[in-house]
């Protein structure tokens, strides 16, 4: 049997990167997938990926930040799968790189209505269907910008922040209903976010990738390489796991 044999996952943000890894790695260990996404045909495409490869999945347009539609997309998950038993709050953004007295309000506030509320709303609809059945797992994306500084991206590294406070606070509260509540700490991975960013760096992106792997002592991690970690958390082989930061960044934090 699979390691997630049975279950029902919502995976946000499934259509590419890390959260398109996630699904295909909770596919192959027998989960049942759900993507919530606002790129629609990208969530598509995963979703019809995974079902030409035999596995279950379906693709919801939602926008994290809009309470109706997380409302809605939770409810068609429980009409269609009868279950909830894994959230995994992958949708962000990195919002616009400004210092913080050069940033507007409106910029300020669309980076945390992604990346806090959107989470904080998925959390909110599946919650309750969690404690019914008095088991789940939640597994948010933080960074380790929650952990460390650097000069760039406020904003962004503000919200990773909030993620880490949320993962400890609703880790204590759910744990009597069986729930566990984690989150994840990436370094840096080559996905489209990243090699775009490197396409617009000056020299190109052979010298953005130099400079990215001369932070990290390991290779850069692919999005399998995340994804892997999230499947432990999400799995019941860390059934005694909760309130954790599992920080997979190849050594940065460390040095």
């Amino acid at each position: 049997m699979g390691r997630l044999e049975g279950k029902v996952a919502i995976v946000t943000g499934g259509g590419t990167g890390i959260g398109e890894a996630t699904c295909h790695r909770f596919a192959q260990e027998g989960a049942q997938v759900v993507i919530f996404e606002i790129q629609e045909e990208a969530g598509e495409e995963t979703a019809s990926a995974l079902r030409s490869a035999g596995y279950e999945a379906d693709s919801i347009r939602v926008d994290v930040t809009r309470e109706e539609d997380v409302a809605r997309a939770v409810a068609d998950t429980m009409a269609r799968r009868g279950r909830i038993d894994i959230l995994i709050n992958n949708a962000g953004i990195p919002g616009a790189n400004k210092f913080t007295h050069e940033l507007t309000v409106p910029e300020w506030e669309q980076v945390f209505a992604v990346n806090v509320r959107g989470p904080f709303l998925c959390s909110k609809h599946v919650l309750p269907h969690m404690m019914a059945a008095r088991r789940g797992a939640i597994v948010h994306f933080s960074s380790i910008y929650a952990l460390i500084g650097n000069d760039d991206l406020p904003p962004y590294h503000a919200t990773k922040g909030a993620i880490l406070s949320m993962t400890k606070t609703d880790a204590i509260c759910y744990a009597p209903f069986g729930i566990r509540v984690n989150c994840v700490h990436p370094g840096s991975v080559k996905t489209p976010l990243f090699v775009k960013a490197g396409q617009t760096y000056p020299g190109g992106y052979e010298t953005y990738l130099a400079m990215m792997q001369a932070k990290h002592p390991l290779p850069l991690a692919e999005p399998v390489d995340i994804a892997n970690c999230v499947l432990f958390l999400a799995s019941d082989e860390a059934r005694f796991v909760t309130g954790a930061s599992l920080v997979c960044d190849g050594g940065y934090t460390v040095q």
